[in-house]
């Protein structure tokens, strides 16, 4: 059986981005949660690196994925622009793209886009402790951008359907590995 970690950015006093009152750490703890309730229901053992409103490092979130060693890593989060609505869709960073994260970000991202989200791609982000400092392949998901009303009304919409999609790219990756 498979272990993902599944990891809530941001929480306590650090909410991530925040846009007409909503914060990106709920968005995502919801999400996170959602999303590991489907992965257990299929099977997957799942690993939180937060349950709750609580504060991790990055560091202290790749050293628990590390040592559960854990298969894969997902990251959850919610981008944000300079300017509101100026930019629409979700994007997923890794490591390396052309590696076995590449693989499960594109998996995602495919399903995201089918929920009615713009497909921004995979892109390499090595700044990224949850990137650089895990040793399975790991993936930085940002669902939708949270400054962005289109964006926000499909997250509301169309969470349960967000959630399901994000879990078949996870499953669909650790089946076929």
């Amino acid at each position: 059986m498979a272990l993902v970690v599944m990891d809530a950015g941001h929480g306590g006093n650090n909410p991530g981005a925040v846009y007409s009152g909503r914060r990106e750490k709920d968005d995502v703890l919801a999400l996170t949660l959602a999303v590991g309730r489907i992965l257990e229901r299929n099977g997957v053992e799942v690993y939180y690196t937060r349950t709750e409103d609580a504060y991790k490092s990055p560091t202290q979130r790749a050293r628990e994925a590390n040592a559960v060693q854990a298969d894969y890593f997902v990251s959850i989060h919610r981008n944000s622009s300079p300017y509101p609505n100026q930019y629409t869709g979700v994007e997923s960073l890794v490591y390396n793209r052309y590696g076995e994260a590449g693989r499960l970000a594109a998996n995602i991202n495919t399903r995201l886009e089918q929920v009615g989200f713009e497909n921004q791609g995979v892109n390499e982000g090595t700044n990224f402790v949850v990137l650089n400092q895990t040793r399975m392949p790991a993936v930085l998901v940002e669902a939708g951008f949270l400054n962005t009303d289109a964006d926000n009304q499909l997250f509301d919409e169309r969470f349960e359907d967000i959630a399901g999609a994000i879990a078949e790219g996870i499953l669909a990756t650790v089946w076929s590995a």
